[in-house]
């Protein structure tokens, strides 16, 4: 939902492009439009709308004239894969930056994530 971390367009966008990932909104789907999420999430209809014309600028919706927005054909491959690439900076490399520091080898590394993972 809408909060305060971070500016409210960019949830709004983040909402649709988790829609895209998890299969809710697929490719060539309408989005909701401005209007629906406005109210919604009872938001400026321009906030909205600078979210939605956000993912048009990065290639993952297209409009179609006096119908709405649609999600992209290979939206979802892409968003992985910008989403991984994120994942590997944000989390990644740190850790196992951390993890030479400390003398942890791949290996017990691989070991500590499965334990982690069963948790």
């Amino acid at each position: 939902m809408i909060d305060d971390s971070k500016p409210i367009f960019m949830q709004i966008a983040e909402l649709i492009e988790n829609d895209i990932i998890s299969g809710v909104l697929a490719e060539e789907a309408q989005v909701p439009s401005t209007n629906e999420f406005a109210a919604f999430y009872r938001i400026n209809p321009a906030t909205a709308a600078k979210g939605i014309n956000r993912l048009v600028e990065d290639g993952l919706l297209y409009k179609k004239r006096g119908i709405g927005m649609f999600v992209t054909e290979g939206a979802p491959q892409r968003l992985r894969a910008q989403r991984r690439e994120k994942f590997q900076q944000q989390f990644i490399a740190p850790l196992t930056a951390e993890a030479y520091k400390l003398g942890i080898g791949v290996d017990e590394l691989v070991a500590m994530i499965k334990t982690g993972s069963e948790s």
